[in-house]
């Protein structure tokens, strides 16, 4: 009998004014649905964010992280921010995590985090060697509105990615999510009725199980064009 196939490795990617801590917490759900599949392993982003600043997550975290910057300790992801700071220190640390801590196989964003991800997909397909990952899981994500990232999103970017859009998303509206996802050459698209979290719930599952499986050892790879989304929402 043939061994069974190790998990997937995905490094993950907390949001704004949250750390590792906090995305391991809240992708408990997650993280059992992936079982035997799929292995998350979060990394704090590299800034520390005041507890005054502007929010991802209202709750708070200890400490609150960011991955960069559209004003002096801010961020607003509607925001085109003229002088943008942290991002080259941000794509250091998941460069240093993906060559420390692997292999790992894709990247799992959420919000800030799936924003940053996005841009590390873009750098993967332009051929940049810092980044070996085959895909990535974008939960509302969004692209940046700061015209020094602009060249992220100049050309359709060609890794597989699934798209988490939730259609009540009050912090990072589905709009922006599925903007991003239009950038990509062959966006997966999974909507939910939820708003601003990682949804788990049966068919989100079952959504996030036939997007890894192709890329699990032994599986080849990720299924040819045409492959349809998993909602009836079109990009």
């Amino acid at each position: 009998m043939a061994a069974e196939a190790r998990p997937l490795r995905l490094l993950a990617l907390h949001g704004y004014r949250q750390s590792a801590r906090r995305l391991r917490q809240r992708t408990g759900a997650l993280r059992k649905a992936l079982r035997g599949r799929a292995e998350l392993l979060p990394i704090d982003a590299p800034h520390p964010v005041s507890s005054a600043a502007a929010q991802d997550d209202p709750d708070g975290d200890d400490p609150p992280r960011g991955w960069w910057f559209s004003g002096p300790g801010t961020f607003e992801a509607s925001e085109a921010a003229a002088a943008p700071e942290g991002l080259e220190e941000s794509l250091s640390a998941v460069a240093a995590a993906l060559a420390e801590q692997g292999p790992f196989d894709g990247l799992l964003g959420f919000s800030q985090g799936a924003a940053l991800a996005a841009m590390v997909c873009a750098l993967r397909a332009r051929g940049d060697p810092r980044f070996p990952v085959a895909f990535a899981v974008l939960v509302a994500g969004f692209a940046s509105r700061a015209p020094a990232h602009g060249h992220f999103y100049r050309d359709p970017i060609g890794l597989p990615t699934l798209h988490v859009v939730g259609d009540t998303d009050a912090v990072i509206a589905a709009s922006l999510s599925m903007e991003l996802a239009r950038c990509f050459v062959e966006p997966v698209v999974l909507t939910h009725p939820g708003g601003h979290f990682i949804p788990a719930a049966a068919a989100q599952k079952k959504a996030y199980l036939e997007f890894l499986e192709r890329f699990r050892p032994g599986q080849g790879q990720a299924k040819p064009s045409g492959i349809g989304e998993v909602s009836e929402r079109s990009v």
